[in-house]
């Protein structure tokens, strides 16, 4: 079939395996174009592993330190008739670029969250590598239905305590209009922590430490973001911010457990995700945001992101810099005072008449694209391709 793109509100429900695959390629290019890293991990697990930073997170050690991989998603294969899911291509395409490098690369795809998944993981790191050095935790799920008890729970993108109104992108339209967002329940908050806090994170490593799979010296990271004052309400201090919390509680507890060192929060930078394009407000603020660091010459992606993450400081051979809350931060060129000024000044002003002169509006639909594989040089989208893409370790 000739695929092209269908978007509606913040979802591509098609995805191009040559594109995906091309986008997977130039990640793939960008690492081994960087110096090796000291210290870099040999056997990577990653949870969440099929998009954005869970993909980066895949690439980097892989290509950049030689590193065998498992990578654990949950997506949507091609049929004859219907394309798969970007995570799908893109994992098909790193496993096939991972076989022809000659890197063990194996991956899994269904329910993260079940006890059923952690055990047929387990099995195949005895199996296959004795044993992991390295965990990244990278899930960004609407819901989770928790192994214990059995139920789901659903997480909502909300302030807590009063409604927020605040500018906003409609990226369909490409109008700037306005949102009110009412407060979270007691409920709502509970259920949003249970989802995107660090509980079914704790719950891996427990499982991994049972089965004697955690290498000695193991490491674990888990990813967070915390933004500007603009977006405190709906993100910081809302619903997510509370999951966020108790995701550095769990790498406090991991601490404890294994020793400091161990667990790591690293807070990364605004980008265009799947995830990110979901939340309200964001996607002006990421579009202004992008303007202001494309300019100053600061712009980085998700693959520059996480290969400056374990470069400088998961595998650079000494302790990682941390802040004063122990998180590693690789925001910190977005949350520069001069970045951060120039975008709060662009935000008083950005209209609908002005998007396209004060903001990278352009960018941030180019980058969306992208993430479903279109609008990669190279690629010829008029032409038929077969969706239907096995997975190499299948």
């Amino acid at each position: 079939m000739i695929i092209q793109p269908k978007t509606r509100g913040f979802i591509c429900t098609t995805a191009h395996p040559e594109g995906c695959a091309a986008n997977v390629q130039s990640q793939i290019d960008y690492v081994k174009s960087r110096p090796p890293m000291a210290n870099p991990p040999k056997k990577v697990l990653v949870i969440g592993a099929s998009t954005g930073y869970g993909l980066a997170s895949r690439i980097v050690p892989a290509f950049g330190g030689g590193a065998a991989t498992i990578g654990v998603f949950f997506e949507k294969p091609g049929t004859d008739r219907k394309t798969g899911s970007a995570g799908w291509y893109n994992s098909v395409a790193f496993e096939k670029a991972a076989a022809d490098a000659g890197l063990y690369a194996k991956s899994f795809n269904g329910d993260a969250f079940s006890g059923e998944m952690k055990a047929t993981v387990i099995e195949a790191i005895k199996a296959d590598l004795g044993q992991v050095d390295s965990i990244v935790y990278s899930l960004a799920s609407p819901r989770r239905t928790d192994p214990t008890d059995g139920e789901t729970y659903r997480s909502v993108l909300k302030p807590i305590g009063q409604s927020y109104s605040q500018k906003n992108l409609n990226t369909d339209t490409g109008e700037v209009d306005s949102v009110t967002i009412e407060p979270a329940t007691e409920e709502e908050i509970a259920h949003t922590v249970k989802v995107m806090g660090g509980e079914d994170w704790e719950l891996w490593i427990k499982a991994l430490n049972e089965a004697g799979v955690l290498a000695d010296g193991f490491t674990t990271v888990a990813y967070s973001y915390i933004g500007p004052d603009l977006t405190y309400p709906i993100y910081t201090n809302g619903t997510i911010g509370k999951a966020k919390e108790h995701l550095e509680e769990s790498t406090a507890r991991m601490n404890e457990q294994f020793g400091a060192g161990t667990a790591y929060v690293s807070v990364n930078k605004a980008l265009v995700t799947q995830a990110s394009s979901a939340i309200p407000v964001v996607p002006l603020y990421i579009s202004l945001l992008y303007k202001v660091m494309k300019e100053a010459g600061l712009h980085e992606g998700t693959i520059e992101q996480i290969q400056r993450l374990f470069a400088d400081h998961l595998s650079s051979g000494s302790a990682p810099e941390l802040d004063e809350k122990g998180r590693i931060r690789i925001d910190d060129w977005e949350m520069r005072d001069d970045v951060q000024s120039a975008v709060a000044e662009a935000w008083e002003n950005v209209t609908t008449e002005n998007l396209s002169e004060l903001s990278d509006f352009s960018g941030y639909k180019n980058e969306f694209l992208r993430l479903f594989g279109f609008g990669l040089e190279g690629v010829d989208y008029e032409s038929d391709t077969n969706p239907e893409r096995p997975l190499p370790s299948e």
